[in-house]
């Protein structure tokens, strides 16, 4: 028996003189620094927080090996004298630790955002408005010698090694699937020959790298895509490569064009582990899980049940950059748990700006969010404990303030507790677990059940007082709105009172979808992997080309209408680019009525009567569900700006700026906060 709490997680590796202290890797992802003020020093600091926390290896965000395949023409590539600074600066951040440092060697093909995008046919992607000049056979052999160069120059640069970016539907995995391969050169037609691309690459890089450098390919373990590989040929291609010279695989699953959620919230935990098996049972050399894994419980298992031998984790390490120290400490209830929503890293990555993280907004702001001891410590008040609030009372507290927190509810967690309701949104319950535990461990004062005052608060003889009191649902000013069978949306996920079978919802924002979703579903539902794949029409045999067969589409529990005055069809959260279509999808298929242009006119025993383009019409409803916004609860903050027995007054928050529901940037707003006074 063994007193560690995850012994396989822990387990040291060696490969001839290259070592790993546990088995913990940090997965590439795309920051968005490389473009910032300061670069360099951004990005040392970004890895050294994530390698003083514990972590065995980092692979670093992807870099081309030529200028064609980068994913936009400002990116840098992997050539001599090209940002040299930058990858000494990445080698610089390990340094004095026990954590290794990989540079990923990604060629986007057909992903690539620019005139000169190419690939292995001249197939535009679904995804990318540029089409791909299709690459001769001579540049084909040409970018192999690219990748080769590449590796020797990464070496001296400093790196442990590379990856292959041969999986997410890449240039590599691009010659790889039927889908995208046409050619009739001796890089396409069988199968052989379209895993012919990276067998070359693999073996290339292996001749200018010496034993002791790791060579990881990142094979795509299932494609989710029409005509991508099967099984068979994911099998052959991972020996292939490791007999070409690669002395470890990572899993990548499905193309960044694939119908499927791969990492959102609603994939449920490790749900991929069936297709990562298959590449493990395949191979002599260590596998790498990926993708939905932000427990240290889920990765244990995957270890000791023997589907891989490392997990990697991208986001997780956003969330929490000490995960890997806390979980060998005994203390996973500190961990703060990524909940894959993806709002702050893949959403901003998105969108040109630099990556974060709604729980840990320091996440690529290490440089300027600061924790620092208080110059001068001070008795501080919070009222409300929603997001805004704990987030400012523990980072506070754990500058050296005293903090007293005041809730007028009996529970911490404000829009929180709605939001957890959602059967998409479970992991919100991760994130009020995190957010409590820190109140108790930087011992802030937390007073439940408690309405404070102007006064009380003006006699308590607090330094500062910071107002989180967050929203209250907007209403809607119509004829009959007050039927009984009108609700808010914090009646149904707050306080749960019944709903009928036909629903007319009010709002098609972020909070509308919530609460379709939220109806569509069962009480407490929690994401199964076996009704996840029905949903989705997952092959988890992986016979059939890209893993996909029929997604089983269930008769939906109630009928529902999702209504927006805008005229635009309902899309939810604008700002989701990487997960509306997800929730519209899901929607869809369950036959929501969504309807844009909606003018509300009144309420009838019939229903709620309605009017696009002049033309009324009524919706039959059971109940009428208002997600028509919220409004800022500020008058306790009104009345002590002016109170001059209060020194010092802050808003924060939902109470500060209402709008969309916006927790990434009332989080940010209040950790900026508490590390300014």
């Amino acid at each position: 028996m063994t007193d560690e709490p995850f012994p396989h997680l822990f387990r040291s590796w060696q490969s001839g003189a290259l070592s790993l202290p546990n088995r913990l890797v940090m997965g590439a992802m795309h920051t968005g620094i490389e473009h910032l003020d300061r670069p360099e020093d951004r990005i040392r600091a970004f890895y050294r927080e994530r390698a003083e926390g514990g972590i065995g290896l980092i692979i670093t965000s992807g870099i081309s090996p030529n200028p064609e395949g980068r994913m936009d023409l400002a990116d840098p590539y992997l050539a001599p004298g090209q940002d040299e600074a930058w990858h000494r600066a990445s080698v610089e951040a390990v340094r004095g630790t026990n954590t290794k440092i990989c540079l990923q060697l990604l060629h986007a093909g057909r992903y690539a955002k620019h005139t000169d995008c190419v690939g292995a046919s001249a197939q535009p992607a679904r995804i990318n408005r540029f089409a791909p000049t299709r690459l001769s056979t001579e540049r084909v052999w040409q970018t192999v010698e690219d990748f080769a160069q590449a590796a020797r120059l990464a070496r001296e640069l400093g790196y442990h090694g590379i990856e292959i970016m041969g999986s997410e539907g890449y240039l590599i995995n691009q010659f790889t699937a039927e889908a995208t391969n046409d050619r009739s050169d001796e890089f396409g037609g069988s199968s052989d020959k379209r895993g012919r691309f990276s067998r070359e690459i693999v073996a290339a890089v292996r001749r200018h790298v010496p034993d002791d450098f790791l060579v990881i390919y990142r094979i795509s373990a299932v494609d989710l895509v029409p005509r991508g590989a099967t099984l068979e040929e994911t099998r052959d291609l991972a020996i292939e490569v490791v007999r070409a010279g690669a002395n470890m695989l990572n899993t990548g699953i499905g193309w960044h064009e694939s119908a499927i959620p791969t990492i959102a919230a609603m994939v449920p935990r490790a749900a991929w582990s069936y297709a990562i098996r298959q590449v493990k049972e395949a191979v002599n050399v260590p596998v790498i899980a990926s993708n939905r894994i932000n427990d240290p419980h889920v990765a244990e298992r995957l270890l000791s049940d023997g589907i891989a031998d490392f997990v990697s984790l991208a986001r997780p390490l956003l969330a929490d950059p000490g995960f890997a120290a806390k979980a060998k400490a005994n203390q996973a209830e500190r961990i703060a748990t990524c909940i894959a929503c993806n709002q702050a890293c893949l959403d901003r990555v998105l969108r040109g700006k630099r990556v974060s993280c709604m729980i840990n907004p320091r996440a690529g702001h290490e440089l300027d969010l600061v924790l620092t001891p208080a110059r001068e410590p001070k008795r501080i008040a919070v009222v409300g404990g929603g997001a805004a609030g704990m987030n400012f009372a523990f980072n506070a507290a754990s500058r050296g303030h005293a903090v007293t927190l005041f809730e007028a509810g009996s529970r911490l967690g404000g829009q929180l507790l709605m939001a957890r309701e959602v059967p998409e949104k479970f992991e919100f319950n991760e994130a009020l677990r995190y957010f409590e535990n820190r109140l108790d461990v930087d011992n802030v004062t937390v007073r439940l059940n408690h309405t404070v005052s102007a006064d009380e608060l003006a006699a308590g003889g607090y330094d500062e007082i910071v107002i989180a009191t967050g929203v209250r649902p907007r209403l809607l000013d119509i004829p009959g709105i007050d039927d009984p069978r009108v609700l808010s949306y914090a009646e149904v996920l707050r306080d749960h009172k019944p709903v009928g079978a036909h629903v007319a919802i009010i709002g098609a924002g972020g909070i509308g979808f919530d609460v379709a979703e939220y109806l569509l579903g069962e009480p407490g539902d929690v994401p199964l992997i076996d009704a996840f794949a029905e949903e989705y029409g997952l092959d988890r045999t992986l016979r059939s080309p890209g893993g996909l067969t029929r997604a089983e589409v269930s008769t939906p529990r109630r009928r529902i209408t999702l209504m927006q005055r805008k005229p635009s069809r309902p899309s939810g959260i604008a700002q989701a680019v990487s997960t509306s279509w997800i929730h519209r999808t899901k929607l869809q298929n369950a036959q929501v009525e969504m309807l844009g242009g909606v003018e509300y006119r009144r309420i009838e025993p019939a229903g709620l009567v309605i009017a696009i383009e002049g033309v009324e019409r009524t919706v039959a409803a059971d109940t009428i569900i208002v997600c028509a916004g919220q409004e800022s609860q500020r008058s306790l903050y009104d009345t002590l700006i002016g109170h001059p027995a209060v020194p010092s007054v802050h808003i924060i928050g939902g109470a500060d700026v209402a709008g969309e529901l916006d927790a990434v940037r009332a989080i940010d707003q209040a950790t900026r906060l508490a590390l300014a006074i």
